[in-house]
């Protein structure tokens, strides 16, 4: 049994730029590069094994064809994406749907997602919620073009970390860098978009009755219980634990020994460098690298000086 590491895929958005190639050393399409899909069997993005004896496969066929790798999951779908965004200007405001509404209008899966910022420079923002008590005041606000007086807007720091459940309005604002653990899925809901224009001049489409149906009015507070083990010189944080996924932060200086909580675990190199054993195997871990810890091994060391974002399906999604 070894990792699944993975080659990721990229989108290209108006609001990209191009940090994925200079802070990362991905090989991206152009400047305008903002998403890429790390570890994803989406058909609108997947990624590729790297590695093994199924090396060139996309994720979702190894998914179906080798369910025992993932602990023969009940789920039909991988159910994850990981994603890193690099925001070079405003990202629009939106709002996703939970698996109800989506299932019944889109044909997918909701989309819960959560945020660690890998980066921001000064001054940095997102929207995080909105003001509204009801909905004729969201839709009164809407109508105006009050969006301060609508938009909950909060600065954002290197190292902070943010849940987004469906039925949040939000938005990454520019300058920002994210890491994102999300459900597998593409289904976006636009409020507002800055009244930007595409390359052929064309704002981009809105969707304010899909956005009134599954915005919550009013906003539902979002607490978070993050934890902290200190491992000697290392550190392995829990940042959220939800029905969806599950997300840690694991700090290696030196030697961390981990051990399994879920059939299966997405891991995310965002810093520095050093090694994995598992399976009775060494293999060199490096910034940007992507892999995902099989079902059969419960236990593993990551060595060296570095940070990864780590991820597990939630209780519903195995």
């Amino acid at each position: 049994m070894e990792p699944l590491f993975l080659e990721p895929f990229f989108q290209e958005k108006i609001w990209g730029g191009k940090r994925l190639a200079t802070e990362f050393g991905y090989h991206i399409p152009s400047d305008k590069t903002g998403e890429c899909w790390a570890i994803s069997a989406h058909p609108h993005g997947e990624s590729t094994v790297k590695n093994g004896p199924l090396k060139g496969e996309k994720l979702s066929e190894v998914w179906h064809t080798h369910p025992e790798l993932f602990g023969n999951s009940k789920e039909q779908e991988f159910p994850l994406l990981t994603k890193i965004l690099d925001a070079e200007d405003d990202l629009s405001v939106q709002v996703h749907p939970d698996d109800n509404y989506a299932e019944k209008h889109e044909h997918s899966l909701g989309k819960t997602e959560c945020w660690y910022i890998i980066d921001a420079d000064l001054g940095a923002e997102i929207v995080y919620g909105h003001k509204a008590q009801t909905k004729e005041e969201f839709e009164h606000l809407v109508e105006k073009g009050d969006w301060d007086d609508l938009l909950r807007r909060v600065p954002v720091h290197k190292g902070d970390f943010f849940y987004v459940p469906s039925g949040m309005v939000h938005a990454i604002g520019k300058g920002i860098m994210i890491l994102e653990t999300q459900q597998s899925s593409d289904t976006t809901y636009r409020v507002y978009d800055y009244d930007r224009k595409d390359d052929l001049g064309n704002k981009r489409t809105l969707h304010l009755k899909q956005s009134l149906d599954v915005i919550n009015i009013p906003q539902k507070e979002v607490p978070l219980s993050i934890s902290q083990k200190i491992v000697k010189r290392s550190s392995i944080t829990t940042f959220v634990e939800t029905p969806f996924f599950n997300v840690y932060k694991w700090a290696v200086d030196g030697q961390l020994h981990l051990r399994a909580t879920a059939p299966y675990t997405l891991v995310s190199v965002i810093e520095g460098a050093g090694s994995l054993s598992f399976g009775g195997k060494i293999y060199e871990v490096v910034k940007g690298d992507h892999f995902i810890l099989p079902a059969g091994e419960s236990e593993w060391y990551l060595s060296g000086k570095l940070e990864a974002i780590a991820s597990t399906p939630g209780s519903e999604n195995r």
